[in-house]
């Protein structure tokens, strides 16, 4: 039962690591005839049934994830595109900076109209005419991409998790929109108009809970009821991040077990005061129906987050046990819940979302488990009331102190797989805040939230932000510290083997668990040892507007200012803080461009030109013309050239062994031989790799294919309305 979990998503996680697509024929016919050769099994023969459900189970997890994908369907932008658009607010949130970010149903599209038209796009509006409420149909200019792809290889592909959320693009809007009317007044159904209602409370509730506390204090108390985490600013969720308090802000299993521990206790205890309720009905199931109750609503005004619906059915699961007199904390309830999720929702087994919190669940109830298994002795002093307080106290600390470590220990294999770095310092911060959250934060909560429709919340919310405050300042403290470790890509097989080694120590119950703790010491000894991959020389950015040159002195780039989404994921995984910013050297005969406007330049001044910044290029590092070209030369004598203009490509080929450009050429190769890099061959292989072993390039793209239907868009043609054949570069090629 335990492992049951573990078949269904690694068949899951099989279908969406697989390179194509397979037919659903396949699978479903093994899982028949699994399921005939379990039933004729005999029950005698335990292992050869164990091996041949959890075969069954992977057959049917691959179903799964196939009809998810099917059921997503969702149409994805092909390419960048400015037009004029026409939509209906499904959701909004604040970002903070007097800006909207809404998610709007696309009705459609004009100057240019969208062959492709997606169902669903975020786009930010900024301004104070750009607040708008859910079900405002808007019309107004706006810059659309399509979601991105990983910002290097083997990274996390933002297009992925865009597709099974149904969002086809993301973008801003010039300007502030204009409201218009919907065409069809009064069309939409039942479910969209509960759904409208609610998005509605969700967002009064949020900018009620702002206006009462100011700045990040109300954002964050925001963020814990309605999971609107943009408007907290971006110091203040740096500083919780690297303190290891970033846990708090997601609506998690923390919050939603707070909140129904708190509704729980103080529903049970108000109960027990009415002696002839007590003797007349079921007190503690009562209490479970109400912290049901309460945390279902907490979950419908969260926005139905990811980390919420996790939380609220694992919660769910574990108070309905209490309406059967089952243990509420056990492994089987938590597998229960993995179950129900990855059956239906199998995409969010490969996020790191759902790894995290899981792997901090099993691990605190197995180790809870663990702990109630111990042998108990005698306290002859415990008679004595001080003691008996100190020994609560003792245990309470004490408690915080366990589920701290033990929480940081299981995600730290996850944090270095996705994020690239450790949390030196989680385990005091967690130490100093937990309290302030169980005792301050979520209790005040909850009553400013049960005060709210009466307007009484005023008092409450100002104590829950008292407690928030400290919660920051305890975080900028941590942060101030220091030890945010990275640890960069560690060996292909460790997070395989070490995750093997966690799931033998969480889910065996017998001393065969401690073959997980060898494995799982095992592997990362081994991984520490040997270390990760060899670095890159050269990376380059999906788009090609961007190129970095990894050396002993740091990140070299071609932007003076690198776009922090793309460039902190480099440093993460390059474990690189230095930024070496490109130089703009003062040659003579080099003419400047007017402002705004590009350079200018005849075929002789282009070669000129180029060979005078060639010359001036040192150091591993970009010597650039503004708005033109940067060039920069390798200590293996390569040169690299960024172009801006298409019309420098000809001179780029000539002096340069490799050129990147962001434009989409029709070329793939320079006839001078230099390897050629266009904004047309990035959208189809995703952000590139160079290796220079024994002097050849050894180039590694993000995408070794295009048949997966949540990358499908970057073969699209919009000219003949087709998509065209996969066309990759070789992990090999030179």
């Amino acid at each position: 039962m335990l492992f049951a979990p573990v078949a269904l998503g690694l068949g899951s996680v099989l279908w969406f690591a697989c390179g194509a697509d397979i037919s659903p024929a396949v699978p479903l016919s093994c899982a028949v005839v699994l399921l005939l050769l379990l039933a004729v099994t005999d029950r005698g023969r335990e292992w050869s049934r164990i091996c041949v459900a959890s075969m069954t189970l992977i057959a049917v997890g691959i179903l799964a994830a196939q009809f998810e994908t099917w059921r997503a369907g969702t149409v994805v932008l092909d390419s960048a595109v400015t037009t004029t658009l026409t939509g209906r607010v499904e959701r909004r949130e604040s970002d903070g900076r007097g800006g909207w970010r809404y998610l709007l149903a696309l009705k459609a599209t004009e100057n240019p109209a969208l062959k492709r038209l997606p169902e669903q796009v975020t786009v930010i509006a900024r301004g104070q005419k750009a607040e708008f409420e859910t079900g405002t149909w808007l019309k107004g200019r706006a810059r659309l991409t399509p979601p991105s792809g990983p910002a290097l290889p083997g990274l996390n592909d933002f297009s992925f998790g865009a597709y099974f959320d149904g969002v086809g693009g993301n973008g801003f809007f010039y300007g502030a929109p204009a409201v218009v009317p919907a065409d069809e007044p009064g069309s939409a159904s039942m479910q969209d108009r509960a759904l409208e209602w609610l998005y509605r409370l969700r967002s009064g509730i949020g900018d009620r809970i702002r206006g009462i506390l100011p700045g990040d204090t109300g954002a964050f108390a925001a963020a814990l009821v309605t999971d609107e985490r943009r408007a907290i600013s971006s110091e203040t969720t740096e500083a919780l991040r690297q303190s290891g308090l970033a846990h708090i802000i997601a609506i998690s299993g923390l919050n939603m077990a707070l909140s129904a521990g708190i509704f729980f206790v103080g529903f049970r205890t108000v109960l027990s005061l009415l002696p002839a309720v007590v003797q007349a009905y079921p007190v503690k199931k009562i209490a479970a129906a109400g912290a049901l109750a309460a945390v279902t609503a907490y979950f419908l005004i969260s926005g139905f987050a990811v980390s919420a619906e996790r939380a609220f059915i694992m919660m769910a699961i574990m108070l309905a046990a209490v309406f059967f007199d089952r243990p509420s904390i056990s492994l089987r309830n938590v597998t229960l819940s993995a179950l129900v999720i990855i059956v239906l929702s199998p995409s969010e087994i490969m996020g790191p979302s759902f790894q995290m919190s899981f792997a901090a669940t099993l691990a605190l109830v197995a180790g809870y488990a663990l702990w109630k298994e111990r042998p108990v002795r005698d306290r002859p002093f415990a008679k004595f009331r001080a003691v008996r307080m100190l020994s609560s106290a003792a245990a309470f600390f004490g408690g915080i102190l366990l589920t701290s470590v033990i929480g940081g220990f299981s995600t730290a294999l996850f944090s270095v797989e996705h994020f690239h770095r450790l949390t030196a310092y989680g385990l005091p911060a967690n130490l100093a805040a937990m309290p302030i959250i169980s005792f301050i934060i979520m209790p005040f909560g909850l009553i400013a939230m049960l005060l709210m429709p009466f307007g009484l919340d005023v008092w409450a919310w100002q104590v829950t932000g008292f407690g928030l405050d400290l919660v920051i300042a305890i975080a900028r403290t941590v942060a101030s510290w220091g030890g945010d470790i990275g640890v960069g890509r560690l060996a292909f097989w460790y997070f395989p083997a070490a995750v093997t080694g966690f799931l033998l120590l969480t889910l065996l119950r017998s001393r065969m668990r401690h073959l997980g703790t060898a494995i799982l010491v095992a592997s990362t000894t081994a991984a520490a040892m040997l270390g990760g991959p060899p670095p890159p020389k050269i990376v380059i950015a999906e788009d090609g507007s961007m190129a970095g040159i990894v050396s002993d002195n740091g990140l070299a780039t071609n932007r003076e200012r690198p776009p922090g989404f793309i460039f902190d994921q480099w440093r993460r995984a390059l474990v690189i803080d230095k930024h070496l910013s490109p130089a703009f050297p003062a040659l003579p005969d080099i003419p400047t461009a007017p402002r705004g406007e590009r350079l200018k330049l005849t075929e002789a001044q282009q070669n000129d030109t180029m060979n005078a910044i060639k010359a001036s290029a040192t150091g591993e590092r970009f010597s650039c013309v503004k708005k033109s070209w940067c060039t920069a030369k390798l200590d293996n004598g390569s040169i690299l050239t960024v172009i801006e203009n298409a019309a420098f490509l000809g001179p780029a080929c000539d002096i340069s062994d490799i050129v990147v450009t962001p434009v989409r050429l029709r070329l793939d190769t320079c006839r001078s031989g230099a390897l050629l890099f266009t904004g047309e061959t990035l959208r189809k292989t995703g952000a590139v790799e160079l290796r220079f072993p024994n002097g050849i390039a050894e180039i590694t793209t993000s995408f070794e294919g295009l048949d997966r239907p949540w990358i499908r868009h970057r073969a699209y043609d919009w000219r003949s309305g087709t998509f065209g054949e996969s066309e990759t570069l070789s992990d090999s090629g030179g």
